[in-house]
Formats: C-alpha cells, sequence, structure tokens
C-alpha cells in the first residue's frame, strides 16, 4: 500500500529483511515484527493511518494495545495455510473491542492455494458472516487478476504498477453474480426497508449496495474478503480503494468504554482529548507517546491534564510517524495518530484532556506467565540494569518486575521466552549491561509433623564475664496457623526479661531452614523450663541457646520440605485437551474439573506444584502448536513427595 499510493519508492518485504515498517534491528534480524509501527500516506482526497501489529504471541499485548487506537482491523492470511494461531486469537480480542474486520487472503499466486479452499477454512473459523467482496481470476500459477464483486469489474495489476479495469470474463460470471448475491443477503440487514424489498425478490441497485455496503461493515454484518498477492501487487488497489470508500471513518465507528461504563466518541466539535495507547523508551530521543485523539485539536504547546495523575502535560512538539521517521506538524485533530515525546508522567492506557476528567477504560491485556531471574553479569552494572528494567516495565504493561526479597531475586516475568530475548539484546545494545538469566528458585517451605521437645544449652567461659543460657523448647504442628510462640514458664526458671530472646531466637532459626535452607512456618513452640546464671545470662545467650534448642527438637519432630502449589485455568481447542491433561498429570498435578469456553475450545482446570509449570508457557504452546492459554494463581503448599525432599536437600547441602 505505501509503494502502491507513492509514500514510498520501493517495494520491501519482511522476509528480506527490507520492510519499511520493520526497521528495528532485531526484527530486520528475526523477519517478523515486533513493535507496532506507523505510516500515514494520502490516498484519493483521503488519508490512511495504517498501524503494522506483530503477530507473534509474546509481543500480543502491543497488538492488542494497538487495536484499539484503529477503526478497523485488517487481518493478512495466507492463500495455502489459511488463518494461523494467533489470527484467531487477534480475531476473538477484535470480537470484544467491537471492532470492524476485513481479511486479506495473500499469496495466492502460490503453488497449491486455492480460493475455495481458502474460504472454507474462514467460514470455519470465523463464521458465515465472513464474505468475499473479490474473487481471483485464477488460481495458484494461474492467476492473473480479481474481480471486483462490488463493482462487478475485473482488474488487473498490468506489471507497470498501472491498474487494468475491465469487464468480467463471461467465464467467471456466473461465480462473480453468485458471490454477489451472497454479499447482497448479508448486508442487506442493515436497513430495514430494503431488507424486506430484498426478501420479496427485488434486487438490490448499485446504488443501494455500494451505500449498504458501508453500514454492513460497520455493525459486523459483513466481514469483507479480499484477494490477491502483494509481492506482484495484484488486489492492493482495490483493497485501498475500499478503505476510504466503505471502511468505518474516526467519527462511524471511534467509540471508547470509559472508565465509569460509559463511551466517548470520537468528535471534533468537543474539546481537546487523546488516549495513549504505546509508549516507546528511544535511547536518544526519550520516551515517545503514541496518542490517539479522540477530540478536538491540538497544538505544539497545548496542555492537557492527565486523568489518572491530574497533573498538566505541555505538548512540546507533535509528531507523525512514518515507520521509523518523525515529522513535526503544526496541529492534529480528533481521529488523528500523533507521536508526543518527553511527557512526564503519562503512560501506556492514560487519558489526556482539557478538563482532566476524561478516562478511557484500556483494554485488559494478558499477564504476563514466563518469570525469569536476571542479574548483570558485570555486578558493577547493577544499577544500569535497575534503570534499563524499570524503563521497559514503563512503556510495556506486559513485563512485570519484582524483587523477592526471600530468593534474593530480581524476577522479571514476561510473555515469553522471545520477549526475554529480545530484552537481553536491547539491555546490551541501549544500556551497554550483559544480563545474566539464572532459574528462578522456587519459595519451599520447611515444616514439622511431630511434637518433640529438647533442651538448648550454652555455656561460655572466657575468662572475664560467660554466657549463659539455658531453655527447654517442646515444637508441634501448628498447621495453616503460622508461628505462635507460648511461655510456660513457672517459678522465675527463666526471668521474664529474658523469654523475649528465646522467642527471637527461634524466629532466627526458623527462618534459616532446618533441612535445605527454606524458611520454617506452621509451628508452635513453647518454653517451658530452663535456668540461668545471675552474671552470666543475657538476650545473646539464650538467643543462641533457643538456637541450639530449637535445631535439636527439629530433628525429633519428622520435619519436611513443603512445596507451592498453584490452581490454572489452561484454555485450549478440543482436540488438545487430552494431551494438556496427559502432560499435566506427569507434572505431578491434578485435573480439578473443565469447563467449555466460546468457539469449541475446552478450559481445564488443574492444581499442580508451581515447580513444574515454571515454564509452562513455552511448554504449551508446543503441545498445542501455540493455540494454548493459561492463568495461574498460587494456592496454599503441599508436602513435596520424598524424592523431591531428597533432591532439594542434597542440592543444599552440594551448596553449602
Amino acid at each position: 500500500m505505501l509503494y502502491v499510493s507513492g509514500r514510498t519508492p520501493r517495494m520491501g518485504t519482511t522476509h528480506d529483511g527490507k520492510s519499511y515498517l520493520d526497521y528495528d534491528d532485531e526484527e530486520i534480524k528475526r523477519r517478523f515484527t515486533i513493535s507496532t509501527s506507523m505510516a500515514s500516506f494520502p490516498y484519493k482526497d483521503f488519508k490512511i493511518n495504517l498501524l503494522d501489529t506483530s503477530g507473534h504471541p509474546d509481543f500480543i499485548g502491543d497488538t492488542i494495545a494497538t487495536m484499539q487506537a484503529a477503526e478497523m482491523g485488517l487481518f493478512v492470511v495466507d492463500a495455502v495455510a489459511g488463518p494461523q494461531v494467533m489470527t484467531t486469537r487477534l480475531w476473538r480480542y477484535a470480537e470484544d473491542m467491537r471492532l470492524s474486520r476485513a481479511i486479506f487472503i495473500n499469496h495466492i499466486d502460490r503453488e497449491n492455494a486455492d480460493f475455495a479452499s481458502a474460504m472454507a477454512l474462514l467460514h470455519a473459523r470465523f463464521g458465515s458472516r465472513v464474505v468475499p467482496v473479490n474473487i481471483p481470476i485464477g488460481n495458484a500459477e494461474e492467476f492473473k487478476g480479481v474481480i471486483d464483486i462490488i463493482r462487478m469489474k475485473a482488474r488487473y495489476n498490468d506489471g507497470d504498477d498501472k491498474e487494468i479495469i475491465e469487464d468480467i470474463p463471461a467465464e467467471y460470471m456466473e461465480r462473480a453474480e453468485a458471490a454477489r448475491d451472497k454479499l447482497c443477503d448479508l448486508i442487506a440487514e442493515a436497513d430495514d426497508e430494503l431488507m424486506m424489498k430484498y426478501l420479496e425478490g427485488e434486487p438490490l441497485t448499485q446504488e443501494e449496495v455500494e451505500g449498504l455496503l458501508s453500514e454492513a461493515i460497520t455493525q459486523e454484518l459483513a466481514i469483507p474478503v479480499f484477494v490477491g498477492s502483494t509481492i506482484i501487487k495484484q488486489g492492493v488497489r482495490g483493497v485501498m480503494d475500499d478503505i476510504v470508500t466503505y471502511f468505518p471513518t474516526p467519527e462511524s465507528h471511534g467509540r471508547f468504554a470509559m472508565s465509569d461504563g460509559s463511551d466517548i466518541r470520537i468528535s471534533h466539535e468537543k474539546r481537546a482529548a487523546g488516549f495513549v495507547f504505546k509508549t516507546v523508551a528511544d535511547p536518544f530521543v526519550g520516551r515517545l507517546s503514541f496518542i490517539k485523539l479522540l477530540a478536538g485539536v491540538v497544538e505544539p504547546g497545548t496542555e492537557l491534564i492527565n486523568a489518572r495523575t491530574q497533573k498538566k502535560e505541555r505538548l512540546g512538539s507533535i509528531k507523525i510517524m512514518m515507520g521509523k521517521e518523525a515529522t513535526d506538524v503544526k496541529s492534529a485533530k480528533a481521529g488523528d495518530i500523533i507521536v508526543v515525546p518527553k511527557l512526564g508522567e503519562t503512560r501506556t492506557g492514560d487519558t489526556l484532556s482539557v478538563s482532566g476528567e476524561i478516562a478511557v477504560d484500556p483494554f485488559p491485556l494478558p499477564k504476563p506467565q514466563y518469570p525469569v531471574a536476571v542479574e548483570a553479569a558485570d555486578k558493577k552494572a547493577e544499577d544500569k540494569l535497575g534503570t534499563f528494567l524499570a524503563r521497559s516495565v514503563e512503556v510495556d504493561p506486559t513485563i512485570k518486575l519484582t524483587r523477592n526479597e526471600e530468593t534474593h531475586q530480581t524476577v522479571l516475568t514476561c510473555m515469553g521466552e522471545t520477549q526475554v530475548e529480545l530484552l537481553l539484546a536491547r539491555a546490551k545494545e541501549q544500556a551497554g549491561v550483559e544480563i545474566k538469566i539464572l532459574p528462578v528458585r522456587v519459595p519451599y517451605r520447611e515444616t514439622i509433623r511431630k511434637t518433640a521437645e529438647a533442651q538448648g544449652r550454652h555455656k561460655k567461659q572466657t575468662g572475664g564475664a560467660g554466657q549463659f543460657g539455658d531453655c527447654w523448647l517442646r515444637l508441634s504442628p501448628n498447621p495453616g496457623n503460622g508461628y505462635e510462640f507460648v511461655d510456660e514458664i513457672k517459678g522465675g526458671a527463666i526471668p521474664n526479661g529474658l523469654i523475649p530472646a528465646v522467642d527471637k531466637g527461634v524466629q532466627e532459626t526458623m527462618l534459616e531452614g532446618f533441612l535445605a535452607g527454606y524458611p520454617m512456618e506452621d509451628i508452635k513452640c513453647a518454653v517451658y523450663d530452663g535456668s540461668y546464671h545471675s552474671v552470666d545470662s543475657n538476650e545473646m545467650a539464650f538467643r543462641t541457646a533457643a538456637r541450639i534448642g530449637f535445631r535439636a527438637a527439629c530433628e525429633k519432630a519428622d520435619p519436611v520440605i513443603m512445596e507451592p502449589m498453584c490452581r490454572m485455568d489452561i484454555t485450549v481447542t478440543e482436540e488438545y485437551a487430552g494431551p494438556v491433561m496427559g502432560d499435566i498429570s506427569t507434572r505431578r498435578g491434578r485435573i480439578v474439573g473443565t469447563d467449555s469456553a466460546e468457539a469449541g475450545e475446552t478450559v481445564i482446570k488443574v492444581r499442580v506444584p508451581y515447580a513444574e509449570v515454571l515454564s509452562y508457557t513455552k511448554d504449551l504452546r508446543s503441545i498445542t502448536r501455540g493455540s494454548g492459554t493459561y492463568d495461574l494463581w498460587m494456592d496454599g503448599y503441599e508436602q513435596a513427595p520424598f524424592d523431591v525432599q531428597k533432591k532439594l536437600i542434597a542440592e543444599y547441602q552440594a551448596s553449602k
């Protein structure tokens, strides 16, 4: 489209690393779109804003956020392979957003390409409202042009980037008329009066067809399907003609859900407002905010209020993006997409307006579920790493950064392995930091299963003042109630002032663990006897005595390791339900139940040890060919099997 419109001087493709909109080094290297890029170009007295998004599951958050800024989603489907897993996932998101959709069947000139087979796949996946507005003239190697069903004309690209429009060849007229009848059946529903006329057998006129089509697309009554081959530029100009003629405009479609439950529509009449749907951290320019203007007109210097922070933000400059090139503009109006650098506290999902009272409710993004522990390869670069990661989280809501004080790890949770690899590459390139990936430590716990008693006695004489502490402890299981300390001393065997030292010594020892260095919990500890020395007894002595006594009692109290459990809702198509259930069983998981979901999907509810599903994102994609998704919640602890405990204890002893 960029080339046909004259906006770019050359044709480029993702596969040869020369796509105009896939300009990032990592995109060129990996040969697929990672981050949304934008191009605006004029066509027949209109301006088309093209948002080129990623189809990779690790970057689905960026794509979903971008979809909120569009009036139409154009899904590109391969003529041979048909709709892929991510096509379907993003289609469901578009349905939930009430985003109008169209499909372009690409590469119809490929070997084994067949239009009828491609349409059958689309109908099976997306329903009967998917209707062709083009049919190809020839399939595979014989493809040479398209028939425009709306205008009932044949269209060819002549090889010199000029389009030839002719009458439909006689041998294709019957197929063209059948396709037009299907189109009319759907679009007639957009007008009750015309539908009655149509049902009574009176055909729709050309004017009525063209008048109804735009409304039918906006109401999602018809989902137009185009066909062609972008490499040879067949069918592209027809798509562009229909974009400016029939696709929804910002005013006809642009509805945004507000946080108060109401809707806001794009309007030129109201005072300026905009929704930040994407943020980019540019290493040279700083933070760039991509804004869909919802109302009014903005100029450089315009001041707007952020609904979340209630602070003013001044638009220092306003830019329109063309791939990686930014052009300053003097003003922009409702429906435009602009880029504004260096906004102070504005983030993805924020709304800016004159009043500060408009707050768009961002569409919820999938939760990241793929955790990795990270640290700087060079300890001197820890501060640089922290700054880089904080900036990454700030601009990408699908990245979560936490510091686990228990395991002393910085944990980065992403959408998948590729997103992690991208962050590593960008850390090195932009911040000069090499990141080391470590296994995430699982937060195991230790506890006891029996009641046991033991003495803790500490006596030390060093020539001057000595140390003396003596206490008897009784440990008993306290399931579900955490740690409890009970003072059962009678007759002053241990002075009241030294009892807290016993409590403190016990808690310190519980943090260190007994079997494998994991914190202990759910233990009731009673101090019931002991003795002291009037000179040598002090807090330190009784803390040490308590530590000795606690460990001695643990030895007899049947200590065990507890593993964290989690609940998962795994959503898969029916064909993969069996393999997924079998896989969960090999991970020591239990199937709790199943539910039916939309579009023939099954939700499998499981309870499984957390350690077994740390990298489940990658494994589930492998099992389900990328179609499975899941939600995960932590759900208490259970005693780990003996072989797991034995392995953890051996690893702990080796580390010591």
